[in-house]
């Protein structure tokens, strides 16, 4: 396979990539995987969420497409889509874990359109704490803010957290 028709499947992977996390993020992980997302929408304790584990699940077409395409003898392609996946994985968890939820301190403040439109897509996906009601579920792409809170308004603010601060009825 050329290097180039290889760098063009690692970039239609990673760029796929948001494709599959929207389509897990909105019909399993808030449908019969809510088991361990919800985790994800409470506060954590420790380092931890059960959450994480979807790490561990996404990580597997990864490392078996890595495997099979440099040491099992797959296909050349095989390598670059798990490697594609695994651009993704790096990418998700930087924004996501690092620029999004600090679990990681790095400093960093969002100054570009760009990131404050996805950091606030993710803030407002995360006042639900429901499964139901929730807004923007892709993470490298996201509506603009003014969309999202409309479509929590026209939902009754369901499943929205209290606000910080305040007395529980």
């Amino acid at each position: 396979m050329p290097i180039w028709l290889g760098l063009l499947t690692f970039v239609a992977t990673v760029l796929a990539m948001e494709g599959v996390a929207y389509v897990a993020h909105r019909w399993v992980m808030h449908g019969p995987g809510w088991f361990l997302h919800e985790s994800h929408h409470r506060p954590r304790a420790g380092n931890w969420e059960l959450n994480d584990l979807y790490a561990v699940i996404f990580a597997v077409p990864s490392f078996v497409l890595l495997l099979g395409g440099v040491q099992l003898g797959w296909a050349p392609w095989t390598t670059w889509v798990g490697a594609g996946i695994a651009g993704y994985g790096a990418i998700y968890f930087g924004f996501h874990d690092v620029i999004v939820h600090r679990r990681i301190s790095t400093g960093y403040v969002p100054r570009s359109s760009y990131m404050k439109r996805i950091v606030q897509a993710h803030r407002l996906h995360h006042v639900v704490e429901t499964r139901e009601g929730t807004v923007s579920f892709g993470f490298l792409w996201a509506p603009k803010p003014e969309v999202l809170k409309a479509q929590l308004k026209d939902r009754g603010h369901a499943g929205v957290r209290a606000p910080a601060g305040a007395a529980a009825e």
